[in-house]
């Protein structure tokens, strides 16, 4: 299909997908949202085509790779546009079932911008019934952190970690919900959930991990590498009292407690499981690249427990986290887990 064919059937779409969203909403706003979106994603297009055609102008790519790229592009951004206007149709529609009672009518666009007074839809409102909840206690979120990586070693200062500082680091995702302790107060919330964790130690000085009857060693590798890494993916179960003020909002058909562009500070911990553990190395070898992949349990905790915390304004906040469980069981120096970074809720 070529990028012109994309795109019709993404306008034609667009011209008869979107009259269920024909309501008592203001469609001149609605058209200017619509057209707004289609707008950023062609921007978008015209970017990536614009790249494609400098790469193949400094030889990268042949002409069939030129327009195998469009065409993918083209229909990635069509879908995107698809997407993002279903979205918005989803918004009006849930409007119009709630047409008939006067109250909320009126109180639409409090709705939408109901909490931060910025535009967006909650993953806990779609598919909502239409009574609006008049005392909201409990919210879900999609939380996401991100840092440096390292372990703190028995009898040894982290000044002399056989890590490399920048290189090892961490990253994690899940949903977390959030739930306000008092009934005429927001000022302790329970924050609770799960999250995959992606943990990443790069050795220093050539060295690998190997392991020597039990024991994790590392050692110096026979060629030089480029990379080595090891990866630890854990699901874990996270839970954190957290605190901090927030705004009282009073509408005639509920209240909300507004966490938006406040000071929050959580203080916790975490339990869960190692799903797997990896090792990567990347080397030379008689002038082939070599990437080898090694799995192996080397002697990781199957039970992952730890400290944890946050303190930031709004959804962004630092985030530090600390295994208490020995990184590697039944070792002679023990070796635990510590993350430092940015964690954010969304």
């Amino acid at each position: 299909m070529t990028i012109k064919k994309v795109f019709t059937v993404t306008l034609l779409f667009l011209v008869f997908g979107g009259v269920f969203a024909q309501t008592t909403v203001n469609k001149e706003v609605y058209e200017q949202k619509k057209e707004a979106i289609i707008q950023e994603e062609k921007e978008a297009l015209k970017k990536m085509l614009e790249d494609i055609n400098a790469r193949f102008d400094r030889g990268e790519i042949t002409q069939e790779e030129v327009t195998q790229l469009k065409e993918e592009a083209a229909k990635k951004h069509a879908l995107n546009i698809e997407d993002r206007i279903l979205i918005l149709d989803s918004q009006i529609a849930i409007h119009t079932r709630n047409e008939e009672e006067k109250e909320e009518k009126e109180d639409f666009n409090e709705w939408v911008y109901e909490e931060d007074d910025n535009l967006y839809i909650r993953i806990s409102n779609i598919g909502c019934c239409d009574k609006v909840v008049y005392d909201r206690r409990t919210y879900l979120d999609v939380v996401m952190a991100a840092g440096f990586n390292n372990t703190i070693i028995d009898g040894e200062s982290f000044n002399d970690t056989p890590y490399k500082i920048g290189g090892s680091r961490f990253f994690d995702i899940g949903l977390a919900w959030r739930t306000r302790v008092f009934k005429h107060s927001n000022w302790l919330r329970l924050n609770y959930g799960f999250s995959f964790q992606f943990n990443g130690l790069k050795p220093d000085d050539n060295k690998y991990f190997v392991d020597n009857d039990g024991q994790i060693e590392l050692e110096e590798f026979e060629y030089d590498l480029d990379k080595a890494k090891l990866r630890m993916d854990n699901l874990v179960f996270p839970v954190y009292f957290e605190i901090g003020p927030s705004k009282y909002r009073e509408y005639d058909n509920r209240i909300r407690y507004s966490t938006y562009r406040r000071f929050r500070l959580g203080l916790g911990g975490y339990a869960g499981f190692n799903l797997s553990t990896m090792q990567k190395l990347k080397y030379n070898k008689d002038g082939d690249n070599v990437k080898d992949k090694r799995e192996n349990s080397y002697q990781v905790n199957s039970f992952v427990y730890g400290l944890s915390g946050y303190m930031g304004w709004g959804d962004v906040q630092l985030y530090v986290k600390y295994d208490l469980n020995p990184l590697f069981k039944n070792q002679t120096v023990e070796q635990r887990n510590i993350g430092v970074g940015l964690r954010w809720s969304l």
